[in-house]
């Protein structure tokens, strides 16, 4: 709005000087016309009034006396010439032509008006020079007469400079009122602006996010909350259908684990049991049936456990979300976009490489190792993860790569093993996870490792075939 105002200011000062410039023009162009016919009218009337027959002696003799006269009473000075330039008489009291130059001459006798202009500067003055040629009572052309005309522009140059002034006082007004408005729009929209700018920051893909709320805000401000509080709630259903997924995959996981560690004491202790119950030798015929009684009853429990554990098992051993045909590198990309670290980076020559998995399924494997890169980063004062697809020998190959604080040598072995996390928040999908799902889909996934130089992980998949 300031620098709107600014331009409209200097638009019309450009606008209004030549303006005033044409006006003050026009205005002495035609004053001169009006001295000259008043002049004319006077030199006229003296013609019809004389009593002579009008002769060159005749003329001069009364225009000697009347010349004066005219030029006070027409507060104008002029000269008058003869038709051939030579000066017959003037008002003037600086000097004179005594006679006309000839180009003067010419053009008056090509002029149909019989009169000309000539324009002059004379000390930065504009100077006007009226000559036109003076008929008698018969209309015959007896002298040429010349009006000089100064253009005194200072009345104008004042009014021009007292028009530019109020101008610039209303403007600078307005320039102040506008200053003021903008600074308390600007206020009232960045506190707004400040405040969703917050929420943006604050937002995060693994929680439940609050919904902006914002009073008395401006249209466009209430367009933007209630896009923003739209994608709220879209990525809140996301973050709850992705958290139960995920708890889902965890409790399967867990199952496995919990089968096994069941599972594995049943057998010993059903063998030490029976064996136990074979060689016992006891004379009393009641405490051997009691402890025949115990040792089946014993026997039933473990049986029990036994198919609890199995049970554990079967549902551990659901299957995985059916596979389709994805593009890699789009998927990639899509992945990688929820992580705002510049220090990201992906490489591929490649545009389109198909592999046969499910879509949310590699984002989850591709996300869970970001963001253990991005962790293993947050001590290096010059993060990098670069992330590389390459196609070989009809296999698709993803690394990851981090200049991060490495794996230790007594990790390595375990580093894949099944976690279970009892945490609400976080992808709650671990290593061991990604493991099992890159198995699930005829995929590989092996790493490398150094505690000075980082960390890369490989992830095979075979190329998509009818």
């Amino acid at each position: 709005m300031t620098f709107l105002l600014i331009i409209a200011f200097g638009g019309i000062a450009i606008v209004t000087i030549p303006q005033f410039k044409n006006q003050s023009s026009q205005y002495h162009e035609q004053r001169l016309e009006r001295k000259k016919a008043q002049l004319k009218r006077s030199i006229s009337y003296i013609f019809q009034e004389t009593k002579y027959n009008i002769n060159k002696s005749i003329l001069d003799s009364i225009f000697s006396e009347k010349i004066f006269e005219i030029a006070d009473v027409q507060n104008v000075d002029f000269s008058i010439y003869s038709l051939d330039g030579i000066l017959l008489n003037t008002t003037l009291i600086d000097s004179v032509n005594n006679k006309l130059d000839a180009s003067v001459i010419k053009e008056l006798k090509k002029s149909k008006e019989l009169s000309i202009i000539q324009i002059n500067t004379i000390e930065n003055v504009k100077y006007r020079s009226s000559y036109s040629i003076v008929l008698d009572n018969h209309s015959n052309p007896i002298w040429i007469l010349n009006l000089p005309y100064f253009d005194d522009d200072k009345l104008n140059t004042y009014e021009l400079k007292s028009f530019i002034i109020v101008l610039g006082q209303v403007y600078f007004f307005l320039l102040i009122i506008a200053i003021i408005f903008s600074y308390l729009i600007s206020v009232y929209i960045t506190k707004s602006l400040s405040e969703i700018g917050k929420k943006i920051k604050q937002t995060r893909l693994h929680k439940t996010n609050t919904k902006i709320q914002i009073k008395a805000r401006s249209k466009e401000v209430n367009i933007l909350v209630e896009s923003y509080n739209k994608m709220v709630e879209k990525l809140n259903e996301s973050v709850e259908q992705l958290s139960k997924s995920n708890k889902e995959q965890a409790w399967r996981e867990m199952a496995k684990q919990v089968a096994h560690e069941i599972k594995n004491p049943l057998t010993p202790m059903r063998l030490s049991v029976q064996s136990f119950q074979k060689n016992f030798d006891i004379n009393d015929s009641t405490i051997n049936k009691k402890l025949d009684e115990f040792i089946k009853t014993l026997i039933q429990q473990i049986d029990t456990m036994s198919t609890i554990a199995s049970a554990f098992s079967n549902f551990a051993e659901m299957p995985a979300q059916e596979g389709g045909k994805i593009n890699i590198i789009e998927i990639t990309r899509l992945a990688l976009k929820i992580f705002k670290e510049k220090h990201i980076t992906f490489n591929s020559e490649h545009k389109d490489l198909q592999v046969s998995i499910d879509r949310t399924q590699m984002i989850r494997i591709i996300t869970n190792l970001i963001k253990n890169a991005i962790e293993a980063c947050d001590l290096v004062e010059d993060p990098l993860i670069e992330v590389t697809i390459v196609l070989r020998n009809k296999n698709v190959l993803i690394y990851i790569k981090d200049n991060g604080v490495g794996i230790s040598d007594d990790l390595r072995d375990k580093i894949f093993e099944p976690k279970f996390t009892t945490k609400t928040s976080g992808m709650g999908l671990g290593l061991g996870m990604v493991k099992n799902l890159v198995n699930s889909y005829s995929g590989k996934i092996s790493f490398k490792s150094n505690t000075s130089q980082g960390t890369t992980f490989k992830i095979l998949f075979p190329i998509y075939s009818k």
